[in-house]
């Protein structure tokens, strides 16, 4: 397609635009000819381009499906002043979720059950949209007997010192301790 026909939809009807300036020259069989062979030129180069990047596109394009029941990730995108999903700024997750399918809608759409949380945004999905969560038990958090207060927070209380470091500056050495704290394991000692 000539860049004319992508920006206007139609073909362009004069060819007064393509002559280069200079002498004046005569409209004529020859210069409706070099114009054709010109529109030929941009049309081949531009479906030689467009080739190109689909090949590219095409290698990380995969055929994915899914079955009812499984469970996925909603990958978030950065949607301005229209809606955001629970977090916003540079730390924000990229996808959130899992959820499980209620059904599939078309070839390449996916109907998600949503939690009321996120009954704003319309429950059908494009599969670039989505990403297969694999169950895996070291992903279920166990639930430990916290004391919160009234105002839901609670208080970290230091148990052991696990490690002691010194870190030299260019003037002053700096003391480091790591703590293990009580409700945490010791993968989550600071």
């Amino acid at each position: 397609m000539a860049p004319y026909e992508a920006l206007y939809g139609c073909k362009c009807r004069t060819p007064l635009c393509w002559t280069k300036l200079g002498k004046r020259r005569v409209l004529g069989p020859e210069l409706v000819s070099k114009i054709e062979n010109t529109v030929k030129l941009i049309r081949y180069r531009l479906k030689v381009t467009s080739d190109w990047q689909k090949s590219y596109a095409d290698l990380k394009r995969k055929d994915i499906e899914y079955s009812i029941g499984d469970q996925v990730f909603l990958k978030v995108s950065p949607w301005k002043k229209i809606l955001r999903l629970r977090h916003k700024g540079k730390l924000s997750p990229r996808f959130i979720g899992p959820y499980h399918f209620l059904k599939r809608v078309g070839s390449i759409a996916y109907q998600l059950e949503l939690p009321p949380d996120l009954e704003q945004i319309h429950d059908v999905f494009h599969v670039s949209m989505l990403r297969r969560y694999q169950s895996n038990p070291s992903h279920i958090v166990p639930v430990e007997e916290i004391e919160a207060r009234l105002d839901f927070t609670f208080e970290e209380e230091p148990i052991q010192i696990i490690d002691r470091d010194e870190k030299v500056l260019k003037r002053k050495t700096v003391p480091l301790v790591k703590v293990l704290w009580r409700n945490h394991g010791t993968e989550e000692a600071t």
